[in-house]
């Protein structure tokens, strides 16, 4: 008599500026564990996003406050390939770098509304369909979109609902003396009060509240 076979690791690949991490970033990653029953989370903090201006937050902080974030969760992974990676950062070397180190798993790809709607901009998108699941982070009260020719590729895709809140609105509370306490984790405002970030920093244009890029 032979039992199943055991399941292949679920493991989902959460990347991001994380500039800085927030709430709306730990309760979708809580959701992501459940509703996808993942083994592994594993949080990408972004070295030079090539879909972004604006120049980032030094990596050693972002890192830092994702690591506070994820502390005692022991499903929450990070991956530093971004960060030791020159140049930018295109997600579909991440994946392929992820999954040569870890064969035998069933990877999903958590991403945000913005994203699945610009997926057919990325570098390497098709590629980067036939390796992962996707797992889109989208409102409750909006329908999920994508551009045709990501609709008419053979792909995966999962809907998770999500918080409005927004890293560039956090930025631009503490640039104004702002409290924070209510959108990121206590650890992560104690962080940010101890090394004195984002005082300076202008409120800009640019809406970062939705995981990954390009």
């Amino acid at each position: 008599m032979t039992g199943n076979a055991p399941h292949p690791p679920r493991i989902a690949i959460f990347g991001g500026s994380f500039d800085p991490v927030h709430r709306a970033h730990l309760a979708l990653a809580r959701l992501a564990l459940h509703e996808l029953t993942l083994d592994e989370l594993c949080w990408v903090p972004a070295g030079q996003p090539w879909q972004k201006a604006r120049e980032l937050t030094p990596a050693v902080h972002r890192e830092a406050m994702v690591r506070l974030t994820i502390a005692g969760e022991p499903r929450f992974t990070l991956s530093r390939c971004e960060l030791e990676r020159d140049g930018p950062s295109f997600t579909l070397d991440t994946v392929r770098l992820l999954q040569a180190a870890r064969p035998g798993v069933r990877w999903y790809l958590v991403i945000g509304q913005d994203q699945y709607a610009a997926l057919h901009t990325w570098h390497g998108w098709q590629d980067l369909l036939g390796l992962v699941t996707v797992a889109v982070a989208n409102r409750p009260d909006a329908p999920l979109a994508a551009d045709p020719q990501v609709l008419r590729a053979p792909h995966e895709a999962v809907a998770l609902p999500m918080m409005d809140v927004s890293s560039t609105d956090i930025r631009s509370r503490i640039a104004h003396g702002e409290r924070i306490d209510d959108l990121v984790p206590e650890t992560v405002a104690r962080y940010i009060e101890l090394h004195g970030l984002y005082r300076n920093t202008p409120h800009r244009l640019d809406r970062d509240h939705h995981p990954t890029r390009s």
